[in-house]
């Protein structure tokens, strides 16, 4: 016999309720490009007739019951902690999830990373609750050996992801290998995921303007410094020094750094060449990629990369990708990428002249995007499927070992 289902789900930072809000008139969040993990976490409980506890860290604090779903916003207390303070109010926001847990009565909860230390949530199995923490980032950075603390708290998670929780779902397969060193290779099931995407929001961007000048380059996402961002303008003064006038810079995004950003190019005398947009809404990405001829994702090794869905984003606009292996997405995509490593301006640089001058190479890469665009629209790959076929076994009593996922992922 079946079990009812009674789900926590500590979803990050987003606004949950907002997506929730467009959910329930059968719509797409618009802030997004890709399917929100919100939205398919609702989309699964329908399905499943699961009731719902849904907390966000989102900062606008409020609440909201309707029907199979509680969904609320719990800021976290302290958002700017550091040091030792950053892990006791992480510590202690995790405490008020368990607790949440327990009174809701859940016998599942489904955790993003960033929201807890996980070795807290170790206690959710003497409650009865069945724990699936979803790993959407490394857990380190990728070219960094550990500190100490991140070495000690890895230990304490240890249990959790070697023997306490029930299934561990993985963006990557960088994240893969991080948890088999945490467990010594001794670890509960772990479910790939890929991000996923609406056909329709890529459909209208057409073939890059490969005669038209100037050759256009595109930056998208988080305005600060461990994004690369600056490396941009690094290279843009590099061009410039070159004389390189048909080329220009496209830099789409809002973060903390924006404005130095913008008092730095106009420092540097590139206002006509380096244009920061700010935020731009989903229409107006779609432009950007339909201008673009290039996506370049610098992420510097110092930053805490899961996937990148930027350069998905590229590749199903037809738009070849600069990168480096600091975003596990380049397994992915590779053909169409051109790597360089890490950090390396003047090979970012080079890359991108490269698909600037050289017609047939870009045209090579450009058509390997058409190969690889299927397998981000394909909905059995996405997260919302692989957390179905998990809740699915757990809620017939089936014994999740590794053949068990392995079985559930074909039928996912």
């Amino acid at each position: 016999m079946s079990q009812p289902l009674r789900i926590l789900y500590a979803a990050g930072p987003g606004n949950v309720i907002g997506t929730y809000q467009h959910w329930i008139q059968g719509q797409e969040d618009p802030s997004q490009v890709s399917l929100t993990y919100s939205g398919q976490f609702y989309d699964v409980c329908r399905d499943l007739d699961a009731q719902a506890y849904v907390i966000s860290s989102c900062r606008d604090k409020k609440i909201l019951h309707e029907g199979q779903f509680i969904i609320e916003h719990r800021p976290v207390p302290l958002p700017k902690a550091s040091g030792i303070l950053y892990y006791l109010n992480n510590i202690w926001y995790g405490l008020g999830l368990i607790i949440s847990a327990f009174r809701f009565r859940a016998n599942v909860a489904v955790v993003a990373d960033g929201t807890t230390q996980w070795f807290i949530l170790s206690v959710l199995p003497f409650l009865g609750v069945k724990v699936i923490p979803s790993l959407h980032c490394v857990l380190w950075p990728k070219y960094f050996h550990p500190s100490k603390i991140q070495r000690f708290i890895s230990t304490l998670n240890r249990h959790l992801f070697a023997n306490a929780c029930s299934t561990i779902l993985i963006a990557s397969d960088d994240i893969r290998e991080q948890v088999l060193e945490i467990t010594r290779a001794h670890h509960r099931p772990m479910v790939p995921f890929l991000p996923t995407y609406r056909r329709p929001e890529f459909a209208g961007i057409g073939e890059p303007d490969k005669q038209g000048s100037p050759f256009r380059i595109l930056f998208a996402g988080r305005i600060e410094s461990n994004k690369g961002v600056f490396n941009v303008l690094e290279i843009a003064k590099l061009f410039a020094k070159e004389n390189r006038q048909d080329i220009r810079f496209d830099i789409c995004g809002n973060g903390s750094a924006l404005e130095s950003l913008r008092l730095a190019v106009n420092q540097a005398g590139l206002d006509s060449s380096f244009f920061c947009h700010g935020h731009c809404n989903k229409s107006q990405m779609r432009e950007m990629f339909n201008r673009a001829h290039v996506v370049i994702v610098p992420t510097r090794t110092d930053f805490v990369e899961g996937f990148n869905q930027v350069v998905v984003e590229g590749i199903l606009s037809g738009r070849p990708v600069v990168t480096s292996a600091v975003c596990p997405a380049l397994s992915y995509v590779r053909d169409a990428v051109v790597e360089v490593p890490p950090d390396d301006t003047k090979a970012y640089g080079d890359a991108l002249l490269k698909l600037c001058d050289d017609h047939e190479f870009y045209d090579q890469k450009r058509q390997a995007c058409l190969g690889l665009q299927e397998q981000f629209y394909d909905t059995s790959q996405s997260w919302g499927a692989k957390l179905k076929s998990i809740l699915l076994a757990i809620q017939e009593n089936r014994y999740l070992d590794k053949g068990e996922i392995h079985i559930t992922q074909q039928e996912g």
